[in-house]
């Protein structure tokens, strides 16, 4: 197993889940550190490790590596676990086709519009605009069209094949879907909803949320205080993948 892995992000970005779960379907560890990459003046800890303010950001001894496919590739290269990458090469090149649509075609509608409107504002207690909602829905239209007709395929997003693409999809699929509109869109893709149905429950899928845990149980104003200050359960003292979903209540606090 490496040694001495360390990754620095901001629990909610989608980037560092998708490098979580990466983590976890490798069989790597590393410390966790948490950063603000929105933080003003800049966070100095993540300040230290890249000059673009963005997460994540992977250390292994003195080598540093951003951008989250490169990331993705580079835990696939030092782990002892049969590779993620295709061995057929239209089957690799369609794994990084999927990385780069959704980076391209799907982030920008899909999670800064979609889910951070639809979901996200109102979770910190922020107002949401329901016309950056219905912008991105259109936006993220072609990005889900042609990911459907990739999972037809069977290439790739196929049962039996999980590949980078895969890891790199599923939180985003796992933030959008957070969204009803989201849930209604994926389900007019038969191809990806089936893809998605099977992938949405998978253990590193699941243990890599970062809303399934204690934090739904605390008041809303708490909540979005803690949340604006980046300081919820810091996983160098607890992996949250480690709290377990039956410490939510099924009443009590508010979750909304």
């Amino acid at each position: 197993m490496a040694e001495g892995l360390t990754l620095y992000g901001f629990r909610h970005s989608v980037y560092t889940r998708i490098v979580r779960m990466a983590l976890l379907e490798t069989g790597l560890e590393a410390e966790y550190v948490e950063t603000n990459p929105f933080a003003d003046p800049p966070d100095e800890v993540l300040g230290r490790v890249t000059l673009f303010d963005h997460v994540p950001v992977l250390a292994h001894g003195r080598f540093t590596l951003t951008e989250t496919g490169a990331i993705l590739r580079y835990l696939d290269k030092i782990s002892a676990r049969p590779t993620r990458v295709p061995r057929d090469a239209a089957a690799a090149a369609r794994m990084d086709q999927i990385i780069g649509i959704t980076d391209a075609y799907f982030y920008r509608p899909g999670i800064r519009k979609v889910f951070a409107q639809g979901w996200y504002r109102p979770y910190i207690g922020e107002t949401s605009n329901a016309q950056l909602i219905a912008e991105g829905l259109e936006e993220v239209g072609p990005a889900l069209i042609t990911l459907d007709r990739i999972a037809q395929e069977g290439l790739q997003l196929a049962e039996g094949h999980f590949s980078l693409a895969d890891i790199h999809l599923a939180p985003m699929l796992a933030y959008f879907t957070l969204v009803p509109q989201g849930v209604a869109a994926v389900a007019r893709y038969a191809g990806l909803h089936m893809w998605w149905e099977r992938t949405k429950g998978r253990a590193s899928v699941v243990a890599t949320d970062p809303f399934g845990g204690i934090e739904c149980c605390l008041p809303l104003p708490l909540r979005a205080w803690i949340a604006s200050q980046a300081l919820i359960l810091k996983a160098e003292l607890l992996p949250w993948s480690m709290i377990p979903k039956r410490l939510c209540p099924p009443i009590g606090w508010p979750n909304t």
